[in-house]
């Protein structure tokens, strides 16, 4: 695939994220349900990404540069940092039962 191509669409995206708080959702949701954990890092990096990853620190109090390592495809983010980074983004952690549940 072509490099300026993957660009342009990463640049697109990122501005989409930004733009749309649902569309942000509609996409992290979509990439926990459908994806591996590492590719829902990568997503969120995308949506903190988009709504500025200096701002999103801050407000979950952690460092920029901690920020970027722990959502990147080798980041293990604890589930404390996880929570805060969604906060910090207007979103929450939320338990429901599994339509596919015995």
């Amino acid at each position: 695939m072509n490099r300026k191509y993957l660009g342009d669409y990463h640049h697109y995206l990122i501005e989409k994220l930004g733009s749309d708080v649902n569309e942000s959702r509609l996409y992290l949701n979509t990439a926990l349900e459908e994806s591996d954990p590492e590719d829902f890092l990568v997503a969120l990096r995308n949506v903190v990404e988009a709504h500025g990853i200096t701002k999103t620190a801050r407000l979950a109090g952690l460092n920029r540069v901690s920020l970027y390592k722990m959502l990147s495809k080798r980041g293990n983010p604890s589930i404390f940092s996880l929570a805060a980074i969604l906060k910090a983004l207007g979103f929450e952690f939320r338990i429901e039962r599994s339509h596919r549940a015995a």
